[in-house]
């Protein structure tokens, strides 16, 4: 018997997460995973590495919640976002018989996720206008344990519609819990749903360190929730999920001067991002800029495959989503330093 037949049959049928990084590419400008262009820097006491970290370290959560505007009790650190999305699933979702549901084109993980452990997939697509289907999300209640919606959505940009999301809240009330994934929000703060956390036990939000705050490589993230659903996922939780090393540069990244770098890193990209699509739209070769919400660009060419192929030849490495729904000739472009743009830009100014 191979030893592949001896693994879960979900595990055999999987096909995994295509992630940047599992992509790859050659090239020199790195423009496919939303990555911030610099991390800032840290300092590291050595003095605790010996012993096993705390689970949830108080300082870690506390400046989380400081900076969230909730408290530390709603407040779950873990490795990256993806993680909580794995908790939560594995938490509320009984393998072979729940279900989640998600709106496509969305953020892959969710999926990934679910199928891992054995849980069904609901796909209520978005709409024509790029908004989850509230009316078929709703009718799906009672058929799913939690309902995945992105905001700003990877890799639209799109934001949820404040008064749609209210109307699923009020519908999913001890039916389902409504998982907000905002990784993006530092981009657009103004949009974060935190605000209802209060009023919505049956809210959770996702956040990470990986975007705004440029550590994507310390796999640092959020979950944000009521008490009760944050005392069942440290259930859950692995006994020592973040690393000595990353609460340390975690909790510098949440000091004042870390926040203050942050917004400052976020000023400078959204600018950056402002000129890049003002530029896009005037370039023949742009059908459609997408919402500019996030630390990135979707962009319909014509052909896409054509552009695509171009800056990977110019050592340009982006993110081609045109085998998504309603994403044909969809590239999207993370937003880097001032020289990666103008790099972008002199491609496609460029005679074919």
């Amino acid at each position: 018997m191979s030893i592949t037949k001896m693994a879960r049959a979900q595990v055999q049928a999987l096909t995994p997460y295509q992630s940047a990084r599992r992509i790859g590419g050659q090239g020199h400008i790195w423009l496919n995973a939303n990555e911030a262009a610099d991390s800032g820097e840290y300092q590291l006491d050595c003095a605790r590495l010996n012993r096993y970290p705390e689970c949830q370290p108080p300082q870690v959560i506390n400046r989380y919640a400081g900076y969230a505007g909730v408290t530390a009790e709603q407040v779950l650190v873990s490795r990256g976002g993806d993680e909580g999305i794995e908790l939560l699933i594995r938490t509320f979702c009984e393998p072979g018989r729940d279900q989640i549901l998600i709106c496509t084109p969305t953020y892959g993980m969710y999926a990934i996720s679910a199928e891992t452990n054995g849980v069904g997939i609901i796909d209520v697509p978005l709409r024509d206008d790029r908004q989850p289907d509230f009316d078929g999300i709703i009718k799906q209640l009672d058929n799913v344990k939690l309902v995945f919606l992105c905001s700003p959505n990877n890799p639209t940009g799109d934001l949820v519609d404040k008064t749609g999301l209210l109307r699923l809240l009020e519908a999913a009330k001890e039916r389902a819990l409504v998982v907000v994934d905002e990784a993006y929000i530092e981009f657009c703060p103004e949009s974060t749903q935190a605000g209802l956390l209060a009023d919505y036990p049956q809210l959770v939000l996702i956040r990470t360190l990986s975007k705004a705050f440029g550590l994507a490589g310390i796999r640092c993230g959020f979950t944000l929730a009521n008490p009760e659903v944050i005392g069942l996922l440290i259930k859950v939780i692995a006994p020592y999920p973040i690393p000595e090393p990353v609460a340390q540069i975690a909790a510098q990244a949440l000091s004042d001067s870390g926040l203050a770098t942050m917004r400052a890193r976020v000023a400078e990209i959204n600018a950056l991002k402002a000129t890049l699509a003002g530029q896009l739209r005037q370039n023949a070769q742009v059908k459609e800029v997408f919402a500019p919400n996030g630390n990135y660009l979707l962009v319909r060419f014509t052909p896409g495959s054509d552009v695509f192929a171009r800056m990977g030849k110019a050592g340009i490495i982006l993110r081609d989503f045109a085998s998504k729904p309603g994403l044909s000739d969809c590239i999207r472009i993370t937003i880097g330093n001032s020289a990666e743009m103008d790099a972008v830009l002199q491609i496609l100014q460029q005679e074919q």
